[in-house]
């Protein structure tokens, strides 16, 4: 028996930024030589990114990532590692680990089954390898054995399972490896942030380690890669049931690694657990970090945002301010800065860091309220955003006269209700795109998850922007994050926002407009749309399983459930126009990740008509 030091390192890469991608691998081996690592464990595809979509369909970006291997593998003197990359094995392309040690390739484990559900779509890319076969691969002029390998290491027999292969249940690998005697299992994976989710990772890790009876290593990829997913850099060690290693998630440094002394039989005992965070903690965390990795790798100057004084554009806000604090807490100041290529702000405080990088602007209308107008500029000026005020009215006449004297009629709030809004939000969009030109940012969109599923959003309005970072994320839980970041997390300027009911401000002031009126109560729409689009029930499904928690009176829940279905079918064109967005939940409703639905069908006519 001995004691080993196994490590786990994980990086935040970015698709074809070749340079960077290798550099922080070598920066990780070379802190897990100087810790006393042996056995180190990377993430999936973390030579090219997860990310690379359908450059992975070419053939010169998986010999691109091949042709690093020599440099990488000279750094594993009196290490074991694997480099995770994408490689061609007789003309079909496999998601690989190529297993190194001490500066010699042992041969490469394929991946053996690919994740085809929610935001993955890995089968368009890769082939599955076939179990308990091997073959040959040359690299670098040499042959090497390829496909359903183990390895030998000392005390240890270690096989693989690359994250999809792990979900597998009864057939996965890890039933054949602990049928070949193997001790250590190392899961390299690409598993996407969403709130909650590390709690069935942990349980995986967990009872792998016990079911099969070894010491089972996991590894996340970390960062906001490509746009869209959110990796938290979860790394795990767990032996016979017990787990004895985890990190904090959602690091904003570039690389990590961590490490614990195993013993190759026995029990060892727990090092090093981070707690679990609750859900409202890893949601700015999440959101933070995505916002920063955007901002660099976008090279943008910063972000812009039209701040209406409610409850989504406030969230975007503090999101925004909770970049600029994690960061900096995390990197340091001069760190954070260096790596915007925002020197020139050394010297400032955090609330001015934040003023320089984030413009908002209140862009008021005759229905606009003075308490929307203070709550924008409240929550504004307590974060250090730069805050703007101007009023729409004269654009929103000229566009309005402009189609009266067409139409050769005036226009008026009986007949011409949605057009009369709409114009009021597509005002608002020509100008705030202006500004963000002007400073080279990035224009935030404000939607939710709930008004996208719903479509309660003017296109080339209120959804104009180029990132939309809360629109996987339901409107109850805005609301209840909202009073949580006041009193939690110390945004005081929260106050007057979180005292106000939900509302558009499109009507004339004196028709009370509030959202819920227009919609139904959030939580049943949110209820309405976790069956519905998460569960993918008929309506007549949602009715039955929604009665049975008595939420509201079963006739008003049908024609809940009527219009929930028919506002869905008929606004899928506005989801595929929706700016690209984080996925931060469980599912979101954004077509090209998790949810595809047809952009003309018959709205559910039968389906409905059984309801």
């Amino acid at each position: 028996m001995g004691i080993y030091r196994i490590g786990i390192a994980t990086v935040n890469q970015t698709p074809l930024d070749w340079t960077n991608n290798i550099l922080q691998i070598k920066k990780a081996l070379k802190e897990a030589k100087s810790e006393g690592i042996e056995i180190l464990c990377f993430p999936e595809l973390s030579v090219t990114a997860y990310g690379c979509e359908d450059l992975f369909l070419s053939h010169w970006l998986p010999e691109k990532a091949k042709s690093f291997l020599p440099e990488l593998i000279a750094e594993t003197k009196d290490i074991f590692t694997s480099f995770n990359l994408p490689l061609y094995s007789n003309n079909k392309l496999y998601n690989c680990a190529v297993v190194v040690h001490n500066q010699k390739i042992l041969g490469v484990y394929a991946k053996q089954y690919m994740a085809l559900d929610g935001v993955h779509y890995e089968p368009r890319w890769f082939n599955q390898w076939p179990i308990g076969t091997v073959d040959e691969i040359e690299i670098d002029g040499a042959k090497y054995p390829i496909g359903d390998l183990t390895f030998d290491y000392k005390d240890w027999k270690i096989g693989f399972e690359i994250c999809e292969d792990a979900w597998r249940g009864a057939v996965r690998p890890a039933h054949r490896l602990f049928k070949k005697k193997v001790n250590l299992i190392l899961n390299p994976s690409a598993s996407h942030f969403a709130m909650k989710k590390t709690l069935e990772r942990i349980d995986l890790v967990k009872a792998s380690s016990k079911s099969f009876e070894c010491t089972y290593v996991y590894a996340n990829l970390l960062g906001n890669e490509a746009g869209r997913m959110i990796y938290d850099g979860e790394m795990m060690i767990a032996q016979n049931g017990t787990l004895i290693l985890r990190n904090e998630l959602l690091s904003f440094k570039p690389y990590q690694v961590i490490w614990a002394d195993v013993k190759s039989e026995g029990n060892t005992k727990p090092q090093n657990i981070s707690p679990v965070d609750a859900k409202e903690i890893e949601f700015p965390k999440a959101a933070g970090l995505a916002l920063y990795d955007y901002l660099r790798k976008s090279r943008s100057n910063g972000y812009t945002l039209s701040l209406s004084g409610g409850a989504d554009s406030a969230t975007c806000a503090v999101l925004v301010a909770e970049m600029v604090k994690r960061a900096i807490d995390t990197l340091g100041q001069t760190e954070f800065l260096n790596s915007i290529h925002r020197l020139d702000l050394e010297k400032k405080s955090r609330k001015e860091i934040v003023g320089a990088l984030f413009e908002t602007a209140y862009q008021g209308t005759l229905n606009s309220s003075e308490d929307t107008l203070k709550a924008a500029q409240e929550l504004a000026e307590s974060i250090g955003a730069t805050f703007y005020q101007w009023t729409i009215d004269k654009a929103v006449a000229n566009y309005t006269s402009t189609v009266e004297t067409a139409l050769g009629r005036k226009l008026d709030w009986k007949t011409d209700d949605i057009t009369l809004q709409n114009i009021q939000a597509r005002s608002r969009s020509p100008i705030i795109w202006m500004l963000a030109n002007i400073k080279n940012s990035i224009l935030l969109t404000t939607s939710n998850r709930s008004e996208g599923s719903v479509g309660y959003t003017t296109m080339d309005g209120d959804t104009s922007g180029s990132l939309a970072p809360i629109s996987s994320v339901d409107k109850v839980f805005i609301r209840q994050w909202l009073i949580y970041a006041e009193e939690q997390l110390g945004y005081t300027g929260l106050a007057r926002i979180n005292a106000l009911a939900p509302k558009a401000e499109l009507r004339p002031k004196d028709q009370n407009q509030t959202d819920e009126d227009d919609l139904m109560p959030y939580p049943i729409l949110l209820a309405i749309e976790q069956l519905a689009i998460r569960d993918h029930q008929s309506p007549k499904e949602v009715f039955e399983n929604l009665k049975k928690r008595a939420l509201e009176d079963e006739h008003l829940l049908k024609e809940h459930i009527i219009k929930f279905y028919k506002l869905w079918s008929r606004n899928q064109w506005k989801r595929e126009r929706l700016a690209p967005a984080f996925h931060l939940d469980e599912f979101n409703v954004d077509p090209r990740t998790w949810c595809r639905f047809p952009i003309l069908s018959a709205g559910f006519i039968e389906e409905l008509k059984e309801l």
